[in-house]
């Protein structure tokens, strides 16, 4: 495997943790670096808290999470349910962050998961990625980005998805839940209200991809079948 900066693109803060922290957490064991993206901010995420209020939290609990593994934290800070594939000015955020961290390799939300804010970031990631390779594209970020590989992460639960690549993640699956309790305005939120252990359920999902690729737990993903973004280097870890 060659040497990589990695851009993971999710949506809201705490999606990360959910589908690709093991994954990350590997590359830092590696010596690779890092940068996590929310584009929305969450604030949507509770009942009782007050979007403003919440907003605050999540950002912090993103913060907290990221430092587990050193990686760096950036929002577009986006209002939840307000992220929309085909607005300009999201996408073009989208793209000042690919040109500011100029990754070897992105991985954001499966086309096909289960909420509209999911599927809006997957589709504004894979349009960002091609114009932050256009010279006369113009955004606030004046340097372009090479055309980067994508890696669509696994959907809530695995519905939908036929994985073309497993990441074994046995070695950083206590990492990966120790990053998602960061995210404790939800996960206790979850535990009381919904009664939903969210981090034996994201176990649970580990555990199921790792039955299917032959190791204790793993990360599924599907690569971006399209030209020029298939390369012939490994780029997951």
């Amino acid at each position: 495997m060659i040497d990589v900066h990695v851009l993971a693109i999710g949506c809201h803060p705490d999606d990360i943790e959910v589908a690709c922290a093991g994954t990350l957490a590997k590359y830092r064991q590696l010596g690779h670096s890092t940068a996590i993206c929310h584009v929305a901010n969450g604030n949507m995420g509770h009942v009782e808290i007050e979007p403003d209020e919440l907003r605050a939290i999540r950002r912090r609990e993103a913060q907290e999470a990221g430092a587990l593994i050193d990686a760096e934290v950036i929002t577009c800070d986006i209002g939840d349910l307000q992220v929309y594939a085909g607005q300009p000015t999201q996408r073009d955020a989208v793209v000042d962050i690919i040109r500011a961290q100029k990754p070897d390799v992105i991985i954001t939300h499966n086309p096909s998961d289960y909420m509209p804010d999911h599927v809006a970031v997957s589709k504004l990631v894979f349009d960002a990625a091609f114009a932050a390779s256009v010279p006369h594209y113009v955004t606030s970020q004046a340097q372009t980005a090479a055309i980067t590989p994508i890696f669509y992460m696994d959907t809530l639960a695995g519905i939908g998805v036929l994985p073309t690549e497993y990441v074994d993640i046995s070695g950083t699956i206590a990492t990966k839940l120790a990053m998602l309790e960061k995210h404790s305005s939800q996960m206790t939120w979850m535990r009381e209200h919904d009664k939903i252990d969210f981090a034996e359920f994201v176990t649970t999902c580990a555990r199921f991809r790792g039955l299917q690729c032959g190791v204790d737990y793993a990360e599924a993903f599907t690569q971006c079948y399209a030209w020029p973004k298939l390369q012939a280097q490994r780029y997951l870890p």
